[in-house]
């Protein structure tokens, strides 16, 4: 498994791993598929974007977003990870969560917020593996392939919280060297 940046030529793989959940499930609210465009425009946010391969092939991916766009929210990102169904169970998930969480930290965020889709224990599981605790529910908040779907909200800090926060640093910012004990 190769763990990496995610690079503008992935933007279709990782389309393709995204469609079907769209499309068949209700882990994601979106109701169209993300095209590669739209994914290009993701992975060059100031956000860490991360691809596992597996004998050259996108098996999954996970990303940082803005929680909310108010500036006062800079320091809070939403982590989104999806896995080829072909590759689950082979601990992806969680080698790219590790990751993220590790390069957020680098960069000076403060808090990250999952949006969970529920039923979704494989989800669940793997948050709370990692340190995230339930924070809200929202009931029957989202409709999608005929029926009402309820989310939960799970939390995690990934510091100390200062007085004076430091600024966020973009992603491409953060030093190779770095990057590489990381990935």
């Amino acid at each position: 498994m190769l763990y990496r940046p995610a690079s503008t030529a992935d933007a279709e793989q990782i389309a393709n791993i995204y469609a079907p959940y769209v499309e068949h499930t209700a882990i994601t609210f979106a109701t169209e598929p993300l095209t590669a465009v739209e994914f290009e425009q993701k992975i060059l946010s100031p956000y860490p974007f991360l691809v596992c391969e597996v004998n050259g092939v996108i098996a999954g991916y996970a990303y940082a977003s803005a929680l909310r766009k108010k500036k006062a929210y800079r320091w809070a990102v939403e982590p989104s990870i999806y896995i080829d169904p072909s590759y689950q169970g082979m601990g992806i998930g969680k080698g790219l969560m590790e990751r993220l969480l590790k390069l957020l930290r680098l960069q000076k965020f403060q808090s990250v917020y999952s949006c969970i889709t529920l039923p979704n224990e494989k989800s669940i599981r793997l948050h709370e593996g990692f340190g995230f605790r339930e924070v809200g529910r929202f009931e029957k908040s989202g409709y999608k392939l005929g029926k009402w779907h309820d989310v939960v909200w799970l939390y995690r800090p990934l510091a100390d919280f200062p007085e004076n926060p430091a600024e966020p640093l973009p992603f491409r910012q953060l030093d190779a060297r770095t990057l590489q004990t990381i990935l």
